[in-house]
Formats: C-alpha cells, sequence, structure tokens
C-alpha cells in the first residue's frame, strides 16, 4: 500500500508487522532527517540505530542499504566490490516512485511500497549482532524498535530477499563520492 499520509502509511505498516507475527515497538519524536539527530532523540526504546541509503547506479538499477548507524560507507568501494559502476543517492522523485515514500523517511519498511525486483535490498551484518533495530515506521518524526530476524522476515514477506553483508568498519561518516 503506498499512501502519502503517515498515519495511514504508519497503519498499515503496523497492521503487516501484527499480521507477520513481528513484535514492534514504537515512539513518537520531533522529525529527524540526519543520523546525528537521531542520536540525539530520547526515546524509551532500546535498540541500534541504523542508516538507511537508497542508492542507485549508473543503470538507474537501486539499492537499499540498512546499515549499522556507526558503520562507515564507502560508496566507492562498495561499487567496486559489487561490479556495479558508480553508486550514488537515488533522486527524491525515484524514492517516492519506488518506495512510496517522501525524502527524509528512507527505511527498509518502505520496501512494502516496492514491486518485488524492483530493488536490491543489502543488509549490514553488523545489525544481525543487535537484539532490536531502531527504524523509522515510513515517517521521520517516530521510530520503531524491531528484531533483526523481524525486519528479515519482513523484507522477505515483501518479496525482497536482503542481502547480508559486511560494509565496514564502524565509523560516523557516509562517503559519497
Amino acid at each position: 500500500m503506498t499512501t502519502h499520509d503517515p498515519d495511514q502509511a504508519e497503519a498499515a505498516l503496523m497492521a503487516r508487522l501484527d499480521d507477520l507475527g513481528i513484535p514492534w515497538k514504537s515512539a513518537r519524536h520531533a522529525p529527524v532527517f540526519t543520523v546525528e539527530q537521531a542520536r540525539s532523540l530520547q526515546t524509551r526504546l532500546d535498540g541500534a540505530g541504523t542508516k538507511n541509503l537508497f542508492l542507485r547506479d549508473r543503470r538507474k538499477r537501486f539499492v537499499l542499504l540498512v546499515a549499522d548507524e556507526d558503520t562507515a560507507v564507502d560508496l566507492k568501494t562498495l561499487a567496486s566490490e559489487w561490479n556495479v559502476g558508480r553508486l550514488s543517492l537515488a533522486r527524491p522523485e525515484d524514492l517516492v516512485d519506488v518506495l512510496g515514500v517522501p525524502p527524509g523517511t528512507v527505511t527498509p519498511f518502505a520496501v512494502m511500497n516496492a514491486a518485488p525486483g524492483a530493488l536490491r535490498v543489502v543488509v549490514d551484518a553488523r545489525l544481525t549482532e543487535h537484539r532490536a533495530l531502531l527504524v523509522h515506521p515510513l515517517r521521520n518524526d517516530a521510530t520503531t524498535a524491531v528484531s533483526p530476524e523481524g525486519l528479515l522476515v519482513f523484507l522477505r514477506a515483501c518479496g525482497h530477499e536482503p542481502e547480508i553483508r559486511s560494509l565496514g568498519a564502524p565509523g560516523r561518516t557516509a562517503e559519497l563520492q
């Protein structure tokens, strides 16, 4: 279900998680647009923060990269390792067209709006080491905690087989050159 109404989108997501038997907890907060802003939040949710990048290569193939917030992501190195040419952030209109969410709300939960095969989903192996992951529930003024296993079940149920990969060493920057 693709909707630009954040309340309807979030309700559809929570219903999908419930249907799949995936436990979740959410908390509201001021809108956040960066990992640094999310780090400053005071919520009662425990878990590892995520860094979500919606990327494309020169052939306009899309990748949703879900990384531990502390993983340094080097797009040049990933592009070389994956043999895909240059990787860059996808355009805002691609985000809306493919994932059905506006800029500032990139989340692995948005794959529920994407046709199977429309993108590649890559999950940082470091995320599987945590008890819970913190992600946007299709809006950037809330955070949802879900287990790594629950997230993988969700991705698969939406028709997107996640690739679990080591993405890099801990660090706080994303190289976008």
